[in-house]
């Protein structure tokens, strides 16, 4: 991959879930499914993050592992005038600071932590689901609109530390709207 652009940022979660954790009816409740915060994950190629629920799914081998902006939930937060929100509650694989992810959609691109490099390809947005209305606060589906992160595909094995990082990207990304909506296309709903 031939980098333009590096960005610091920093890793703040890697989410790894064996299970799902949201499906039937929020009303209902989340499922009791093991969540790990871990300080370390390893991606494999093609496959996703070893241990989590979409790793090797054939469904979900160009979006196995999703990135979600800090900023966007704390954009989100504040505007909802909630709490802060556990980021965790999202369900997105790698909460990271510091990048703009929007533009990336459809680009290669690179995070490098821990002295290792994975690289990625972010294939489309990662968009909310109702439960979030549920999990982070009243309106947090709506909000979310727009700024859900990304799902990739992993394109080389590796393994993703938490701590300072690097995203090395072929287009330009602007860390200062990192916490914006992306527009949203049109629905096709009457």
């Amino acid at each position: 991959m031939t980098a333009s652009y590096r960005y610091d940022v920093e890793i703040l979660h890697l989410l790894v879930s064996p299970a799902h954790a949201y499906f039937g009816r929020a009303r209902d409740g989340a499922a009791d499914v093991p969540t790990t915060d871990a300080d370390r994950v390893e991606l494999v190629a093609g496959k996703g993050i070893a241990g989590d629920r979409f790793f090797g799914k054939a469904a979900h081998m160009d979006a196995a592992v999703t990135l979600i902006a800090a900023e966007a939930l704390e954009e989100m937060a504040a505007e909802l005038g909630a709490e802060p929100f556990d980021p965790l509650l999202t369900r997105r694989n790698v909460v990271i600071r510091g990048a703009q992810l929007a533009p990336l959609l459809g680009q290669d691109f690179a995070l490098e932590s821990g002295g290792d490099l994975v690289r990625l390809r972010a294939g489309r947005p990662a968009h909310p689901c109702a439960w979030m209305d549920r999990m982070l606060a009243p309106g947090a589906h709506a909000a979310m609109r727009g700024r859900g992160g990304v799902r990739c595909q992993p394109l080389s094995d590796g393994l993703l530390h938490r701590g300072p990082a690097v995203l090395v990207s072929l287009v330009p990304l602007d860390p200062a709207l990192a916490g914006m909506p992306s527009l949203l296309r049109p629905s096709r709903l009457p």
